[in-house]
């Protein structure tokens, strides 16, 4: 429970775009803090995993990236 309520918490404070790169980033960074504190090595298997996880986060573009942005404001 006090995972999911951080994650609440953060996601009210921080933008979607940096809590996205938060939750890709996480398995690296369990990751290295399983070798450096628990000295616990990854199977070659699980580091592929990971680096997956991180590259579907740094090729992935929004739907709406291409659209050409629209004025917000409501006509007059």
């Amino acid at each position: 429970m006090i995972p999911y309520v951080c994650d609440q918490l953060a996601m009210a404070r921080i933008s979607r775009a940096t809590f996205a790169l938060m939750l890709a980033l996480l398995p690296a960074t369990a990751t290295a803090i399983g070798v450096l504190v628990l000295r616990q090595i990854p199977s070659v298997v699980e580091i592929i995993g990971v680096v997956l996880v991180v590259a579907a986060f740094a090729i992935h573009r929004p739907a709406d990236a291409d659209a050409p942005q629209r004025d917000r404001e409501d006509p007059p």
